[in-house]
C-alpha cells in the first residue's frame, strides 16, 4: 500500500493544502511533503492524528475495498446443457446475491421439473417461442414478447408445448438453481 499517496489523495479530497494539514496536526509542511512522497514513515500516533484531521481512522484507511464486478461478458457466463434445456447463468456465483438472472432455452416438448412451493418470486420474459406456465391449478400461455411474474407459493413449472425451442430471460429471487 502506498501510504503517502493515499494520504495525499485524502488531503486533496478534503480540499486541504499540505500546510493546512500540517497546522491541524501540529506538524511541519516539510514533514507532510516527505510523508506524501514516501520519504518518511509516520508513527502510529502521528498517523492517527493525520487521519483524524482527514476525517477517517486507521481501520478505514487500511481497509482494502474489493472491487465489485459490475459488467459480465459471455466469457463469464456458465452454461448447463441437457437433452431438454440449456440454462445460462448470466452472473457467476449469483447464488450469493438477492436474485439470479439467466437465459433458459427449453426444447420443444420439454418442461422444467415441478417446483414445490418455496420462498421467493420468479420472473420470465419470452425472447422467442411460446411456453405454458403451470402455477398451482392455473395454466397460462406466454408468447414472444410476453412476461410473467409470480410468487413461488404454489407448485409451478414451465412447459414447452410448441414445435420449436422457447428462449426466456429468467430471474429468480432468492436464487434457486
Amino acid at each position: 500500500m502506498d501510504i503517502g499517496n493515499k494520504i495525499k489523495m485524502l488531503r486533496l479530497q478534503c480540499g486541504l493544502t499540505q500546510e493546512d494539514l500540517a497546522d491541524r496536526c501540529e506538524l511541519t509542511k516539510g514533514y507532510i511533503s516527505q510523508l506524501e512522497n514516501n520519504l518518511t514513515s509516520p508513527s502510529i500516533e502521528t498517523l492517527k492524528d493525520i487521519l483524524a484531521a482527514l476525517g477517517t481512522n486507521l481501520k478505514q484507511f487500511f481497509s482494502e475495498e474489493i472491487e465489485e464486478k459490475i459488467v459480465f461478458t459471455e466469457n463469464d457466463f456458465i452454461e448447463k446443457v441437457t437433452s431438454e434445456m440449456k440454462f445460462v447463468w448470466l452472473v457467476p456465483d449469483s447464488q450469493k446475491n438477492m436474485m439470479e438472472p439467466a437465459i433458459m432455452t427449453l426444447n420443444a416438448g420439454a418442461s422444467t421439473t415441478k417446483d414445490l412451493p418455496h420462498e421467493g418470486e420468479e420472473f420470465g420474459y419470452v425472447l422467442d417461442g411460446e411456453l405454458t406456465l403451470h402455477l398451482g391449478n392455473k395454466v397460462y400461455t406466454c408468447e414472444k414478447g410476453d412476461a410473467f411474474y409470480h410468487k413461488c407459493d404454489r407448485i409451478h413449472y414451465i412447459e414447452n408445448t410448441g414445435k420449436k425451442a422457447v428462449e426466456i430471460i429468467w430471474i429468480s429471487t432468492p436464487p434457486n438453481f
